[in-house]
This record gives structure tokens, sequence and C-alpha cells, in this order.
């Protein structure tokens, strides 16, 4: 027991000894020892330093394995030098096609004979065979099967064997299925935040959660559209101008999503979108606007001959042209665009590997880019659509809107 307090009494002295020797050699030199106090300020933005670290380790660690994958898939596009096997030529302009056009499926990848796909139902009549419903699997992987007197043309359009034979096509494609989807979880969501305005959240409280984040954008084309445009009808307006807003942006944001369908860049989407905008124009407008249509006032009459064509045209034709043109052309170039920069990995790299190798960080870090640069798109697009069919309603009524209290033949 002795030897054991002799041994500790041994090693503080020792301690000691050396700490002394320490500070009286810094004190030589001028220097002196400071233990600073913890800072809270400096803990937290150490601690916030490595999560941003941590964060970023991360999108390198997942960059790199789309870039390994990418690239692999690329190089095994390359001949084989036995002569045993060779794999398709990749087609870009095929591929991106695809991935813009309607199909009836969700393909999310490939590998080797294993495809990761969500089939949807076929569902065809024809008078000589009557009703057909089935899986689009049945086309087979490649879609290069026949199934039941049917095959399946491009990978977006299934025609008869047999010559002659109608077909009428109610089938359950990826844009129908998507928009489905899209409507549903719209509508749940606004159902949610009328809620809580209801039970007073947001009114006498400050938003929280998901209404938080919709009430700057409703107030937004509240008060940028709807009454700058409308004047004092806006109230009125505000429920279809609000479902073209969230519809669209919610359907440009599915279209973002790898796999899923480009809703917004198919033309039959916005054509229907723009033909709704054109009844409720036209159903808008009084006697007034179609008075300075079809005979306006202080023009000369060989004018009005070439100007009364221009204006009818411009109503029925230019007006919802811009709305279905503008939203289709931009949504697709940002899909073609992205998929370009994709494709010229799987270019290079059939070239060679090292081309492909080599190219890969260059289109990764495009993609990058014009990925995030589409996810702005998707609200400007939503609020040009928007904002134009407010335009295009208030020019319905424009010059009889001196007194609102008055009927001045309006439908809405």
């Amino acid at each position: 027991m002795f030897l054991f307090l002799m041994s500790d009494n041994y090693e503080e002295g020792l301690k000691e000894t050396k700490t002394k020797k320490k500070d009286n050699m810094l004190k030589n030199y001028g220097f002196t020892l400071s233990y600073p106090q913890s800072n809270p300020y400096l803990c937290a933005k150490f601690r916030g330093y490595m999560v941003s670290k941590s964060l970023k380790s991360l999108l390198v660690a997942v960059f790199s394995i789309i870039l390994m994958s990418w690239t692999g898939i690329a190089s095994a596009q390359e001949k084989h030098e036995n002569g045993a096997k060779t794999e398709e030529k990749f087609d870009p302009t095929k591929e991106i096609l695809n991935h813009v056009q309607d199909a009836y499926e969700f393909h999310f990848f490939s590998i080797g004979d294993f495809h990761a796909s969500i089939y949807l139902p076929v569902i065809l009549y024809s008078p000589q065979r009557g009703f057909s419903v089935f899986s689009s699997s049945r086309f087979g992987p490649e879609g290069n099967e026949d199934y039941d007197g049917y095959r399946l043309e491009n990978e977006n359009k299934i025609v008869p064997v047999e010559n002659g034979a109608v077909v009428y096509d109610f089938s359950l494609t990826r844009n129908v299925v998507q928009t489905i989807l899209a409507l549903i979880i719209f509508t749940v969501l606004m159902i949610n935040v009328a809620k809580k305005y209801k039970k007073g959240f947001g009114v006498t409280s400050a938003p929280s959660g998901f209404q938080g984040f919709m009430e700057p954008m409703i107030t937004f084309i509240r008060e940028e559209v709807a009454k700058v445009n409308l004047g004092n009808r806006w109230e009125r307006y505000m429920p279809y101008l609000l479902t073209v807003f969230f519809f669209i942006l919610i359907n440009s944001l599915f279209g973002m999503i790898p796999g899923s369908a480009n809703v917004t860049g198919n033309i039959a989407f916005t054509f229907v979108l723009g033909i709704i905008s054109l009844f409720v124009i036209l159903f808008s407008t009084t006697g007034h606007f179609w008075k300075h249509i079809f005979w306006p006032p202080g023009i000369p009459f060989l004018v009005k001959l070439i100007l009364i064509p221009v204006e009818v045209a411009g109503v029925f034709i230019i007006k919802p042209g811009a709305l279905i043109i503008r939203l289709f052309a931009n949504m697709v170039a940002g899909h073609i665009i992205i998929l370009s920069f994709i494709s010229l990995i799987f270019i290079f790299g059939a070239m060679s590997a090292v081309a492909g190798w080599g190219f890969s960080p260059i289109s990764i870090l495009f993609t990058v880019f014009i990925y995030f640069i589409e996810i702005l798109v998707a609200f400007i697009q939503a609020f040009i659509f928007t904002a134009l069919t407010a335009i295009f309603i208030g020019q319905g009524f424009e010059g009889s809107d001196h007194d609102v209290h008055h009927d001045d033949g309006g439908i809405l």
C-alpha cells in the first residue's frame, strides 16, 4: 500500500515539474498560456461546417456512383474484340424521342436482361375482335412481341396485326396515369390547406408546414396576376387561375423525376389546357368586345377588311395557340437538352472507353445544371400560362368595366 502511494506521489510530482518547466520556457520566449472557454457560437458554427462538409461528401459520392454506372454502360456498348457478340448501336434520337413521347409503361433502367419497369393496362376495342384487356408486358420487355392480334409500333402506338382491322385505344398510358396521380395529390394537398384555414391556422396565427409553402404563391397569383389584370372581378376567376397554376406546376415537377412522364411536354396535354382557357376567355367577353372585333371604330373601311380577319384569328387561334405552344415547347426543350447531355456519355463511350470516362464529368455537371434550371422553368411556365390567361380574360371585358355593378353582358 505504501509503495502504491509513493508511486502516485512520484508521478504527480513529475507532472508538476514538467508543467512548470514548460511554463517557464514559454515565458522566457514571451508567450503565455491561456485556456479559452467554450464559445457556443463557434461550436454551432463548427457543427454547421461539419454538416455542410458531410452533405458535400454525400453529393460527391452520389455523382461518383452515377458516373461509374453511366460510363460502365457506355463502355459496354463497344464491340467485343473476339467478335462473339456485338450490342446494338446506341441511337440518341430514338432514346430521346421515346422519353418525351407517351408510352405504355414507366421504364426506369435496364441491367442486362433485367428491366425495371411498371407495366400499365392496355384497353382496346375492335369491331372485329371486341374488347381486349391485358398488361403491356405481353408485348415483351423490348416491345417487339405480338399478343392477341396486336403489336406495338415505335413503343407508343398499338396497331392490329391483321390488315384492314380497326382498333380504338382506351389504354391507361403513362401520361394518363401520371396526370391522374398528380390530380389526386394536388386535390389532397389543397383540401388539407383549406382545412387549416377553416380552423384558423394562417388567419389568426402564422401558417405552418405545407400551408406556409403554398401561401406565398397563392398571394402572388392574387396580387400580381388576378387583381392587376382582372380589376374588381378578380375573385370570380381566382379558383380557375389557381387550379391552372398549381396543376401545371405539379405535373412539371413530377416530370423531373427520372423514369416519369413529361406530361407538360406533351402537346395533347397543353392543347386541352389551352382549349379550356379559350372557353373561359370566350364566356368572359361582352358585346362591347365583339363590337370592336367585327367592326373596329375609327378605322377606314378598306383597313377593316384586313383587320377583322386578323382580330378573329387572334381570338380563336393566336391566343390559345400562344398558351399551347409556349408551355409545350419550353418543357419539352428542357428534357431534350438534359437527355442530349446524357447521350453524349454513350456516344463518346461507344468511340472509346477513355473518351467516355473523360467526358462523363463534364456531361454530368451540365446535366445537373440544366436540371435545376428546369425546376425554375417549371415555376416560370406555370406563372406565364396563368398570367396570359388572366390577360386574355381581362381583354374580353376591357372598355366595358367602368361600373362593375351594372350588367355588361358578360357570361362569367
